[in-house]
């Protein structure tokens, strides 16, 4: 422990911030060793996703010490990788307490170590930083944002010259320039970062330039834009761009959350602000019922997810799963798709195989890459490079969506104004939302998709899932529930035959012919192992698609549950 204790003392002494100096030399005095273990035993770790956690004070915490930092280190990789005429960084910041701190850190360190920055001054959209880097060539961009987490959390991603999230090896190379990083308060840094001569802010106009290429991407279908729309920001930062952007393309019976629309990252009104979450729309879903609208849309708090829902025939709002929203998605486009090139069509790897399916329908490209828009949009590159054609459609399950090429990653504005025009060309057909889920069934056959997830708390947590994902590869069961295994793929061999953008990863994927699938694998952030269920069948003769489409959900729950079972059984001893 007296390592622990030396060093405690020395993160205090190099910590700038006089509150969580004063917060860990608490924790300090006060012996509470496994608090202090907590804190101080291990840093946050960098990787493809930047780093994300609890703000609070410690190396193991996200505070203005770490966020120093990682900058520090960040601008050492960029100055060893980068040309002086290169070294432009945009940066943007979500609403939550601690952004405006963190984004003046790391605005200081980087002006100090001669990099110009371009900086949204109030809190922005995530695809808008994303976008602002790839249109001023900066070399990376930078948002201070723990996207949907809970309100003590915050987190710091980066972004490549590519406009894309970053990925091995860059992150590993960025975190060993940190590990070389001595005490933040050594570090150089600006003492007023925002009024710094080479740190300018960023205006309005990007938003307009924005708008213009997304409007390049989008369908140009006229539609009935009179549909009634309600929207909720999640108290996110999504509000004033999205209501712009919606009215700017023809949407004027647009009506806000008005107690979820201004930037609060407190997050007043739900208890985990993220559409995902059961009783996250309550509000919305409210609002829909009272106006009688046609269709709510919700973005999370830094706008790059996009959640729907529509009223169902009981007059029930009922969510669309990220699936079938990405497959409505798919098919609109591709049925509108008026450009020179092929259309590519991407999705991860944990999402409905259905997308194939549509781009196979239309002539279209479609390929899956492992979880995660970096790789989703590296796979777009590397298809367009092979000239397979251009991104249409990128999407992942979890509420991920990236429409054309105006953003190189998830984007929740361009997705809420796509998914708004093919609503408003279905009601000017005469249908809505819930006639598309239906025709798609007709057409492909009734799919769904259902999760479940085995958490597996406690000190062995972590080595009874492992043991789970051993068995399972080990020795596969032939059968689940009612279907046969007709075929295995273990996603951490055979690399060296995928793309690059579908590598080696630690996920099974188990095959039940025309039926459908099943995928395991272990989450990246929870001590949970997590189930992925895809099942298909033929479009029931009774054309009452929503009584097939709930009995095969259940079915698919079932499946998962069989196969958790399963691995509950495998590995009791």
């Amino acid at each position: 422990m007296t390592d622990l204790k030396r060093a405690t003392e020395d993160w205090i002494n190099g910590d700038p911030d006089p509150l969580t100096r004063a917060e860990l030399a608490g924790i300090l005095a006060s012996g509470d060793m496994s608090k202090l273990e907590d804190r101080m035993a291990g840093t946050l770790t960098f990787g493809t996703a930047g780093i994300r956690g609890a703000v609070a004070a410690g190396a193991n915490r996200m505070n203005r010490a770490v966020v120093i930092r990682t900058t520090a280190g960040l601008a050492a990789h960029l100055l060893a990788t980068t040309e002086p005429d290169e070294r432009l960084i945009a940066i943007g910041r979500d609403a939550r307490p601690s952004s405006e701190a963190f984004m003046a850190d790391t605005i200081g360190v980087l002006v100090a170590a001669g990099f110009t920055v371009r900086y949204f001054p109030d809190p922005t959209p995530t695809p808008l930083v994303a976008y602002a880097g790839l249109t001023m060539g900066a070399c990376s961009s930078i948002v201070i944002t723990a996207s949907h987490n809970p309100p003590a959390d915050n987190g710091y991603k980066v972004y490549a010259s590519n406009g894309i999230q970053i990925i091995s090896p860059t992150d590993a190379q960025i975190a060993e320039q940190i590990d070389l990083v001595g005490p933040a308060n050594r570090v150089p840094r600006a003492a007023d970062p925002f009024t710094h001569p080479a740190a300018t802010p960023i205006g309005n106009d990007l938003f307009e330039s924005y708008l213009r290429d997304v409007g390049v991407s989008l369908p140009g279908v006229a539609g009935d834009r009179s549909l009634s729309i309600v929207y909720t920001a999640m108290h996110g930062v999504g509000g004033r761009f999205v209501t712009e952007a919606l009215g700017r393309f023809g949407f004027k019976n647009v009506t806000p959350v008005a107690r979820q629309f201004a930037p609060d990252g407190l997050f007043p009104t739900v208890s985990f602000p993220n559409p995902e979450e059961p009783g996250a729309l309550d509000l919305a879903h409210e609002l829909g019922q009272a106006t009688d609208a046609d269709l709510v849309l919700a973005n999370d708090p830094d706008a790059d997810r996009l959640g729907v829902s529509v009223p169902d025939p009981a007059g029930v709002w009922r969510p669309l799963t990220g699936n079938q929203i990405g497959c409505l998605l798919g098919e609109f486009l591709l049925t509108n798709w008026s450009r020179p090139d092929c259309a590519i069509v991407v999705n991860s790897i944990v999402s409905s195989p259905l997308l194939g399916q549509i781009a196979e329908a239309h002539g279209a490209t479609w390929d899956r890459s492992l979880t995660g828009f970096k790789w989703i949009w590296n796979a777009a590159l590397e298809l367009e490079k092979k000239g397979r054609g251009m991104l249409a459609l990128g999407y992942e399950e979890a509420l991920g969506y990236s429409v054309g090429t105006t953003v190189r990653d998830k984007d929740g504005i361009s997705a809420a104004l796509a998914f708004a025009i093919m609503a408003a060309d279905a009601r000017a057909k005469g249908k809505t939302v819930l006639d598309l889920v239906g025709d798609l069934h007709r057409r492909y056959g009734v799919a769904v998709s259902s999760q479940v997830s085995i958490r597996m708390q406690g000190r062995d947590g972590r080595a009874k899932i492992a043991a789970a994902m051993t068995v399972l590869r080990n020795n596969p069961p032939s059968h689940i529930g009612d279907h046969s295994v007709v075929g295995v793929t273990d996603f951490l061999v055979g690399a060296e035959d995928r793309p690059t953008y579908l590598g080696a990863t630690n996920l099974i994927e188990l095959d039940f012919g025309p039926a459908g699938r099943i995928l395991a694998r272990p989450s990246g952030t929870e001590p949970k192992l997590k189930i992925y269920v895809d099942l298909q069948e033929p479009f029931p003769e009774s054309g009452d698609w929503m009584g097939a489409e709930a009995a095969l959900v259940a079915s698919a729950t079932n499946t998962g549950n069989d196969l958790a079972e399963w691995l509950r059984t495998a590995i009791t001893p």
